[in-house]
């Protein structure tokens, strides 16, 4: 926030702020401090007198939407500029779901409030509830509203009771918004079909194959195996649309600045609804251009950054986490770059971190991990990450082959052990996952399966082995604490914080058989938390695992993200070693083992937790024993060291 909005802030602090007098005033304020970098952004878009006439309405837009913002929602963006980075706080922990697959509807979610305050969560990301085609629609990524609620979660007013419970309990909320394409049931798209050619002029829609396949010559196929090629063609207008996803899915014309307009006020009705967070889907792929690949392009950028900053003057305590799941130095571009540095969106997916970590536990090495993390750009002090293990997705190996290489490793051979080992095509792996749109032609896949039953709980429970139940516990254990504790929000995937196995009922749907993504989806297992306190099984174990590290984390300062993270390289290859420091000689420091031996690390790599500090260890609450100067780690154990 820049100075002359704080300024105002505290020289309104005596007034009272639920006048819509004051409120105003401080709206104000943000538009003519913004205006100028909205009007640079627009257009260098949208270059050229022909667009000024976009930008006036662009400028009428904005006071119009701020009027529609309710009021205990404007009250609550002044107390998140007062708060500042609030979306770094050590208090956040999140949750991931399925809202039919975890309670049925929004009536039932908001009975289960208390199930996420027993396990300390305040973050719910709830996938999509908007409405979709009634058949295949992507897990309901292709949408027919941005703000409507589908009739299976129930009702908008359901929704606005859910958040104005949620806001009640200190609980924040993330929706989809799904900013690439609409479905071909969308409004836009019937008018287009039905021969409007204003709304042809929303989708990327051509006459014939000439510019599509210009297209094609530089542009990859997202899904391969059921939806190839990127344009689909369309009967009813006898023209073709371009599909990156599905066929289904329409990908919008963003170099139309009549489409940014609209879609920016579908987004302030997306966030009226209490919506904390907005996760921008797909915005990689959000700018097409000819003769590039069309993703990760400037223009992008630049659009993203537009969006932002007329969502920060409207509702300035709403904020962007970036659905980019690409290469690590394309990531931290969406944190915003030279002059747009911290104004694009201020969280992004470690998505680096959690392939890195699954690497890890299958080759029961740290190399790699280490090789790509001291690699990585720093991201701006403004920002921060979600940490994850799991999600609704797939998990992609998109590692830099260079690193791979430099390690010693062929980086073909190793992304194929990756597939092999996860996917049920080694013998002794007691991963049980699936493999995920496999192309032949370049030996490319990816892995789906719960965490769970990718940590081997499954084959353990299938076979009896008490041994391997136990080892699969702790790798789930260890694998949340470091997503707890290495930076930005954790989000848990809904049932792993009980050991929700993998899901097979998705192969007698016919419109998610082919999707081998819904193994990873299940239903919550109600009948087995009813007994988490009463009955000692494996989901309970789990369960109150994680509730005593999510306590811990909020009581330690340290684990809010302000860049505070230092790596230790120590000599055991097995290990990874991080510290989260603070100014105040204080500080955490994180051991895991990652192999299903026991290791030892000698005090002298631990600097100043090594024995003369007599560090405690935080999870077990006793101090750490050195024995002849190591200190020993047992398979898959999880350490957080501070000084006592």
């Amino acid at each position: 926030m820049n100075q002359a909005s704080l300024h105002q802030i505290n020289a309104l602090e005596n007034q009272d702020l639920t006048k819509a007098n004051a409120l105003n005033k401080l709206f104000k304020q943000r538009l003519s401090s913004n205006l100028p970098i909205i009007k640079d952004l627009f257009f260098s878009l949208y270059p050229g007198e022909n667009h000024t006439t976009s930008f006036k309405k662009l400028l009428l837009q904005l006071p119009a939407l701020f009027k529609e913002r309710p009021t205990p929602l404007k009250l609550q963006d002044i107390h998140r500029l007062k708060q500042g980075d609030w979306y770094q706080s050590e208090q956040l922990v999140g949750m991931q779901l399925y809202v039919d697959h975890f309670s049925k509807d929004l009536k039932g979610l908001e009975s289960k409030l208390g199930y996420f305050e027993k396990l300390g969560v305040n973050f719910l990301h709830l996938m999509p509830i908007t409405p979709r085609p009634k058949g295949e629609n992507d897990g309901g990524y292709a949408v027919n509203s941005y703000h409507e609620v589908d009739k299976r979660f129930g009702t908008k007013k359901d929704l606005l009771r859910l958040t104005e419970k949620m806001r009640d309990k200190n609980m924040y909320l993330m929706l989809d918004f799904v900013a690439n394409h609409t479905s071909n049931e969308f409004p836009w798209a019937k008018k287009a079909m039905a021969g409007d050619l204003k709304y042809q002029k929303y989708y990327h829609i051509y006459q014939d194959r000439t510019i599509p396949d210009a297209f094609e010559k530089t542009l990859s196929e997202i899904f391969p195996m059921t939806s190839p090629g990127n344009f689909t063609f369309n009967p009813e207008m006898q023209k073709w649309v371009m599909t990156v996803f599905n066929q289904y899915q329409w990908d919008l014309n963003y170099s139309n600045p009549e489409v940014f307009i609209v879609m920016l006020s579908d987004l302030l009705k997306l966030a009226n609804l209490g919506v904390d967070v907005v996760r921008l889907d797909a915005l990689a792929f959000m700018w097409k251009k000819l003769g590039t690949l069309s993703q990760n392009l400037p223009e992008a950028h630049t659009l993203i950054s537009l969006f932002r900053m007329c969502l920060q003057v409207i509702a300035p305590g709403v904020v962007f986490l970036a659905e980019a799941i690409v290469a690590p130095n394309e990531i931290i571009k969406y944190f915003g770059s030279g002059p747009m540095k911290g104004n694009e969106c201020e969280i992004a997916y470690n998505a680096t971190l959690m392939a890195l970590l699954w690497d890890a536990i299958a080759t029961k090495k740290t190399i790699l991990l280490y090789k790509n993390l001291y690699n990585l750009p720093t991201k701006p002090e403004e920002a921060t990450w979600i940490s994850y293990i799991r999600c609704h997705d797939d998990i992609g190996l998109g590692f830099d082959d260079r690193y791979i290489n430099e390690v010693g490793w062929d980086a073909t051979h190793h992304r194929k052990f990756l597939l092999d080992y996860y996917c049920q095509n080694i013998e002794w792996s007691p991963a049980k996952g699936e493999i995920f749109m496999y192309n032949p032609k370049t030996g490319d896949g990816r892995i789906t399966g719960s965490c769970a039953s990718l940590l081997g709980l499954e084959k353990g429970l299938e076979h009896n082995d008490e041994a391997k139940i136990n080892q699969a516990i702790d790798k789930i254990i260890m694998m949340h604490g470091i997503i707890l504790s290495y930076g930005g929000i954790p989000l848990i995937y809904a049932g792993d914080e009980i050991g929700a196995l993998n899901d097979y009922s998705y192969l007698k749907d016919n419109n998610k058989k082919e999707d081998s993504r819904w193994v990873n989806r299940p239903y919550q297992d109600w009948e087995n938390i009813a007994h988490l306190d009463s009955k000692k099984t494996y989901h309970s174990r789990i369960f109150f695992a994680l509730q005593q590290l999510i306590h811990l984390r909020k009581q330690n300062r340290v684990f809010a993200d302000s860049n505070n993270l230092v790596l230790f390289d120590g000599p055991n290859p097995h290990v990874f070693i991080y510290e989260r420091t603070s100014d105040k000689d204080e500080g955490v420091l994180v051991l895991c083992n990652f192999s299903e031996s026991p290791q030892t690390i000698a005090e002298i790599s631990l600097g100043r937790y090594g024995s003369l500090a007599k560090p405690k260890d935080l999870i077990s609450g006793r101090a750490t024993k050195f024995i002849e100067g190591k200190l020993e780690l047992k398979p898959y154990q999880l350490f957080w060291l501070s000084k006592a």
